[in-house]
């Protein structure tokens, strides 16, 4: 098992920037790629980035694409998501997820808001 706990959302201004922790417990965090995943008010929940147990490898959904960076810090056992140029479409509970590159989705947070103001 691995558990899962996102922070660092909240309310920000259209072209502000925010930063998403994800800290995890459990299993060896390192023996995992992790991900960010988004699900809008009415929407389903969709791919925002993923990155590989070494952290070498990345990828981005094209909405991230250039304005989203995703890390990880396997030796505090935490990921991270700076989001910069935020839009209002990019509001929603971003969750970060654990598994297997390139769509981590085996074990889930519980999520963290994000609103973008215009």
């Amino acid at each position: 098992q691995v558990q899962l706990v996102e922070s660092g959302g909240g309310l920000v201004q259209a072209g502000g920037s925010l930063r998403l922790s994800c800290v995890a417990s459990g299993r060896t965090f390192s023996g995992y790629a992790m991900g960010w995943f988004r699900q809008a008010p009415g929407k389903e929940r969709e791919f925002v980035s993923a990155i590989t147990m070494s952290g070498v490898n990345t990828r981005y959904a094209d909405s991230a694409k250039g304005r989203f960076t995703i890390s990880r810090d396997n030796a505090k056992n935490t990921m991270y998501l700076q989001m910069n140029s935020l839009k209002p479409e990019d509001t929603a509970v971003y969750y970060c997820a654990a598994g297997f590159y390139p769509v981590p989705g085996h074990y889930w947070g519980q999520g963290t808001q994000v609103t973008v103001s215009s």
